[in-house]
């Protein structure tokens, strides 16, 4: 039997590297108001976060409980790493003395304090991929944002998170570093595009994933694209890859929680 009332509401706030979202969910999901998004500010050690999130908590309906998509590693509530929030700018170099105030730190903890309510802090693909899986055999989430965010799922089971937006993928570079935010800016969307494609087809070869879903803020330019994105796959992924709303990484707030 659930502890939670029939009408549960839930606070959900997706953090990115570049906004902040929050809404207030109903227990099928419906938004009860307006979304509401701030700029990420930098530099962003964990209390500027928590103001931020505090800022958002303050300026939308009471919840029941509530869900903090982080850009980054999150292992029972710590942070053990989060490079969109280690740089003092926004798409600069790491920040070592960042990376130091984001190690380890405790930010559940800190998120149930700030809030007073009961709180979930996951890595935001994984809350993302939470909205739209199937449930059936090995998924894959990946979301294109300041860097690359990744998810699996196994017969709707969340798996381990690992950072595969940091494993080697080509010249020395990794997948990140060649479809995050910086390398759309740099090397123009369609060649942005063509290299996305490639980076799915990569995953696929030692992933072995019966479905990838693709997400995050930058999916946007994947979706108005003519001839469609799924058009210009590979034969063989076609049927294998998904565009979803962005969105999903606050609708999959609730689906945590189950």
């Amino acid at each position: 039997m659930s502890i939670w009332p029939d009408d549960v509401k839930t606070l959900v706030i997706d953090v990115g590297g570049a906004g902040i979202k929050g809404v207030v969910l109903d227990a099928r999901g419906e938004m009860l108001v307006e979304k509401i998004r701030v700029p990420t500010p930098y530099p962003c050690p964990p209390g500027v976060l928590l103001l931020k999130l505090a800022e958002i908590a303050d300026a939308l309906p009471a919840a029941d409980r509530a869900t903090v998509g982080f850009p980054g590693l999150v292992r029972n509530g710590r942070v053990a790493n989060v490079p969109a929030l280690s740089r003092q700018v926004r798409g600069a170099e790491v920040d070592e003395a960042l990376v130091a105030e984001w190690d380890g730190f405790d930010l559940q903890t800190a998120v149930v304090g700030l809030l007073q309510i009961p709180s979930k802090v996951a890595n935001d693909a994984d809350i993302q991929g939470s909205a739209v899986i199937t449930g059936k055999g090995y998924e894959f989430v990946l979301t294109l944002g300041t860097g690359a965010g990744t998810a699996l799922f196994l017969d709707g089971v969340l798996q381990t998170h690992m950072e595969l937006g940091h494993a080697p993928f080509r010249d020395g570079c990794t997948f990140e570093e060649c479809i995050g935010d910086s390398a759309r800016e740099r090397s123009g969307e369609s060649v942005w595009v063509t290299t996305v494609i490639d980076a799915l087809s990569a995953y696929e070869s030692f992933l072995f994933f019966n479905h990838a879903y693709v997400g995050g803020g930058n999916s946007k330019v994947l979706r108005k694209l003519e001839p469609p994105f799924t058009a210009r796959l590979p034969a063989s992924l076609v049927a294998k890859v998904t565009l979803i709303s962005n969105t999903a990484g606050l609708l999959g707030g609730i689906t945590l929680w189950h």
